[in-house]
């Protein structure tokens, strides 16, 4: 059985296109999969503070009620990751960049020695490498042009911690009309199709 990290960060809830194919994509999967959602809009991550980052560097041993909680919601979400066999994610785009509920996620995934280590030829990530599904949608037309930051960023971001099996599937024009944005649903569909069989195999 296979272990399916599902991570939403539409501020519009089951009503958004980037949710809709995430849950589109794990049908897709069967019923030989152990499904764990996170939904950012229902349950959102303050912004990272320094109080935060302090209880991450305090041996847990050490940490005090309020740092042990503190330090809970990356430990539990780095256990998920590395947990996961696969990790879906669904990002729209909101002026030009990820949504701030997801920076907020990913801010707790990055941690110097549990998740990257710093080494005399560069950072390296220590995660185990797995197949990681992207979910990008947008409402013009933003693939490959300057105007796209989420690409190069979750790219960057996610092979710093070693994750380098990224499959980015996207949903453009989903504003430029009804037949626009049927249509880019539907090869979005058509592709998490044979991402799907790739992934269950």
């Amino acid at each position: 059985m296979k272990e399916v990290l599902v991570i939403n960060s539409s501020i519009s809830g089951d009503n958004g296109n980037s949710t809709k194919l995430s849950k589109a994509f794990t049908a897709k999967l069967g019923s030989d999969i152990n499904l764990t959602e996170i939904d950012l809009n229902a349950a959102p991550l303050p912004h990272l503070m320094m109080t935060e980052l302090a209880a991450w560097m305090t041996p847990a041993s050490d940490r005090t009620a309020e740092q042990q909680q503190l330090a809970s919601h990356s430990d539990k979400l780095i256990k998920q990751v590395q947990t996961a066999d696969v990790i879906v994610l669904g990002v729209p785009m909101y002026n030009f960049g990820i949504p701030s509920q997801l920076k907020s996620l990913l801010d707790r995934l990055a941690r110097a020695g549990v998740t990257f280590k710093y080494t005399e030829n560069g950072p390296v990530g220590l995660l185990a490498d797995k197949p990681v599904i992207i979910l990008a949608t947008r409402g013009g037309l933003y693939q490959g042009t300057p105007a796209d930051s989420q690409t190069p960023f979750l790219t960057s971001f996610f092979n710093f911690i070693g994750l380098r099996q990224l499959h980015f599937v996207y949903a453009e024009g989903l504003n430029m009309g009804e037949e626009a944005a049927d249509k880019a649903l539907s090869a979005a569909k058509q592709q998490l199709g044979k991402l799907s069989e790739k992934v269950a195999a």
